[in-house]
């Protein structure tokens, strides 16, 4: 690895306790892990609760599934604007306090009595939800910049875990606790590490890499980077990342509501074999994830980018129109190994481009991919067939593949994009073994 990747080179000097120390560093580094753990482990742990609520409030098929887009509809309007108090109040800030709003509201929905009850307290739990999202990253990307290393990819693989974990415990307790009982354990266990954890946060303002001066008005304590007006091209460029961010959450919603399904319906496969299809997939996007420094450090983030969505389509492709569950399994397999790190390196991307701002945008956009995904093979599947409608998650992992290849010199300055392009002309060939150039991934146009 170049000695410019180590964190050493990367950061402005300081002493230990200070913003830009290694220890420093490493200390966010595990407290960002911890929220992003915290955050998928109380998100599971809400949703294997959501038969007995549903059971507890009396509410049909319709009416709960209108209550749960109040979780939608609350994420969506809160991403909007948590990256404007980011800039205002710093992610860290933001992030462990949408961490307590997120705790206290998990306890709501096991005291409603209604649909309609349960949509309203839901709107709150989305909210929170939404804005802790968009503010870890933000965070996330900030401290990957510092320490020049592609770890973003840790962090998802942290959610994931996270809510493997919620989810297998959510299960178990399931037959003993209630409802409210679980989640007002939760909220016990939420309160608990934040209050343990946040002060690493907040004691400490986002990290800023070596060379990026803040600028002397308008920046808050805790605010890595100064925002700039974004011009025209900066907003296509993170709308571009958006876009590969909702072609790859498609993917993830769609599996998570329909592949079970299609194992039974399609394949005759048994309960128990079906239930293992999602699971399989969310293992394999772990395992990627859990990998994917390593993987983008020695491929860059474009080709990461583009070999995962290659990956991905290959595989969904087999899992939607293999002859047999076993081999629809492992189609999926493949489809989540594909899938595992486009998510983060589109949310990377789109804040380097454009601070807490470009990962509202791009978050935003992925996260209404999700929930386009589950209605919109349902359509299909009405108007097609199952299997043909699940392809579609193929065609959109190839189209996320072919954007991040468009957009491998992208860069906010035009002039830059340029300059780049021209010198990524000469053949990668030429370039000698063990050169010392910069690394892909380490460039401002393929972070």
């Amino acid at each position: 690895m170049p000695q410019m990747n180590k964190v050493g080179t990367a950061l402005s000097g300081g002493p230990a306790g200070e913003p830009g120390s290694r220890s420093s560093l490493s200390r966010l580094r595990i407290a960002l892990t911890v929220f992003f753990a915290l955050d998928g482990f109380m998100f599971a742990g809400w949703v294997v609760r959501i038969p007995a609520i549903k059971e507890q409030t009396g509410a049909s098929a319709s009416a709960l599934g209108l209550a749960l887009l109040g979780v939608s509809a609350g994420a969506v309007v809160t991403m909007v604007f948590t990256g404007r108090l980011c800039r205002r109040f710093g992610s860290h800030p933001v992030t462990v306090v949408c961490t307590v709003l997120l705790s206290l509201s998990i306890v709501l929905p096991p005291q409603t009595h209604s649909a309609l009850t349960l949509g309203l307290v839901l709107l709150v739990f989305g909210a929170a939800y939404g804005g802790l999202n968009v503010a870890m990253n933000s965070a996330a990307v900030d401290l990957v910049a510092a320490l020049r290393r592609p770890v973003i990819s840790s962090f998802h693989a942290a959610f994931s875990l996270g809510g493997m974990i919620g989810a297998g415990l959510g299960g178990l307790v399931a037959g003993g606790l209630s409802p409210a009982v679980h989640l007002s354990l939760l909220t016990g266990v939420g309160l608990l590490v934040t209050a343990v954890t946040g002060p690493a946060l907040l004691r400490h303002p986002a990290p800023v890499p070596e060379g990026t001066e803040r600028e002397a008005k308008g920046t808050t304590k805790g605010t890595a980077a100064v925002p700039r007006r974004l011009d025209g091209r900066t907003r296509r460029l993170v709308l571009l990342f958006g876009v590969i961010a909702l072609c790859t959450a498609y993917g993830e919603g769609a599996m998570a509501d329909w592949s079970a399904l299609h194992l039974t319906q399609d394949l005759d496969a048994t309960p128990g074999l079906a239930a293992a299809g999602y699971s399989l997939f969310a293992l394999a996007m772990t395992a990627g994830r859990l990998s994917g420094t390593a993987l983008l450090e020695r491929l860059g983030q474009t080709r990461a980018l583009v070999t995962g969505g290659v990956t991905a389509a290959l595989g969904m492709l087999v899992g939607a129109l293999a002859p047999t569950a076993w081999a629809a399994l492992a189609g999926f397999a493949v489809a989540g190994l594909g899938l595992a790190n486009i998510f983060p390196v589109a949310i990377g991307r789109a804040g380097a481009l454009a601070g807490p701002g470009g990962v509202a945008a791009a978050s935003t956009l992925g996260y209404g991919g999700m929930l386009l995904g589950p209605p919109a093979i349902g359509f299909l599947a009405d108007w097609f067939t199952l299997p043909l409608a699940l392809t579609t998650v193929a065609l959109l992992a190839g189209a996320a593949a072919l954007i991040g290849y468009s957009a491998r010199n992208a860069s906010a300055d035009p002039a830059e994009s340029a300059r780049r392009a021209e010198s990524a002309r000469p053949t990668e060939s030429a370039r000698p073994t063990g050169s010392t150039h910069r690394p892909e991934w380490a460039r401002p146009t393929d972070e």
